[in-house]
């Protein structure tokens, strides 16, 4: 008897060890709690600052998260400049428009004042995030900490991992699932298209040779307007504002548009016909708060994706060089 008394609780004791394995991915509440405990306070003041003198920013600090956290980790490498070596994140064709990326470094200089080489730029792009979905009016999302930075680039495997706006649902449900994000999540993230702009690069393929009869023709001489030309210049200020109705404001108005035909972007087209996307995208349209506890919830698993922690990687003195660079 004592012997199975034993061995019932041995088997206890190593499942609740494999449990808490399993769910320890190195990230806690308030990491910085005792080594820099006024961290999250100065980049959300930072975060406030530079969004009240450019507004831009915040669509800026939003898109980070997805580009960086997306491609096998969150681990700052997007923000990595390009060397003789190795080519940089943010200067291929799929980060195209992305911009913005010196406030980050004006956000760590800040962090770095208070607590020199303690904070990641990680974190920092995260936490900036975070302070950037509250200031478009979208909800407070707690979110762990804990991340180191990356010590390079991941261009070269980036079309392996990113979603693309062009390609098909199947395709895009899959890549969002191979990070944990299933179906009403990946309705609730593209969401984040209820704000900012979208260049005439990634949309005058609906428009010319001739219109996507798709498009709500209403929208149309809008869309035409703001890209008269059939081969835009990439370098020209020539976009359209993917929400007319409320282009700072992040809320469920993106899904009543996707459902008049009004997506810019073939993907916002097809989450709004797609039967496995469609129900999401009526219930989102209906309920902001329904929208924004998905989205809550899709980002938390998003920023929580494979993140270095430990011994691993390192804190970067500035946020576009590795340390050796430095």
């Amino acid at each position: 008897m004592g012997f199975k008394v034993l061995f019932f609780f041995a088997i206890l004791f190593f499942s609740a060890v494999s449990a808490f394995a399993e769910d320890n991915s190195g990230l806690v509440m308030d990491y910085y709690k005792d080594t820099c405990p006024q961290a999250e306070d100065i980049i959300r003041e930072q975060v406030k600052l530079l969004y009240k003198r450019h507004k831009n920013t915040a669509f800026s600090w939003l898109r980070n998260i997805f580009h960086d956290c997306f491609v096998e980790s969150c681990d700052a490498s997007l923000l990595l400049d390009s060397t003789r070596r190795m080519l940089s994140e943010k200067e291929t064709d799929r980060s195209f428009g992305m911009r913005n990326f010196r406030y980050i470094e004006t956000i760590k200089e800040a962090v770095e004042r208070e607590c020199p080489g303690v904070v990641s730029c990680a974190d920092i792009l995260v936490l900036s995030g975070r302070d950037g979905i509250v200031a478009l009016g979208g909800p407070y999302v707690p979110l762990k900490t804990g991340r180191r930075d990356g010590r390079k680039s991941r261009a070269d495997i980036l079309e392996q991992h990113l979603p693309d706006h062009n390609e098909s649902m199947s395709v895009v449900l899959e890549r969002f699932a191979n990070v944990g994000i299933n179906t009403p999540g990946v309705v609730a993230l593209l969401g984040a298209h209820s704000v900012g702009r979208t260049h005439c690069v990634k949309l005058v393929h609906r428009l010319y040779p001739e219109v996507d009869p798709q498009l709500n023709p209403d929208h149309v001489p809008h869309m035409l307007k703001k890209c008269p030309d059939p081969i835009p210049d990439p370098k020209a200020v020539q976009y359209v504002r993917n929400d007319r109705g409320t282009p700072m404001k992040l809320d469920n108005n993106y899904y009543r548009n996707i459902l008049e035909n009004k997506g810019l972007m073939l993907v916002d087209h097809q989450l709004a016909m797609d039967k496995r996307t469609k129900p999401y995208v009526k219930k989102m349209a209906k309920s902001q708060d329904y929208f924004f506890k998905e989205f809550a919830r899709a980002i938390t698993i998003l920023t929580e994706n494979n993140p270095l922690t430990g011994t691993k990687g390192e804190i970067r003195k500035q946020c576009n060089l590795a340390n050796k660079l430095h």
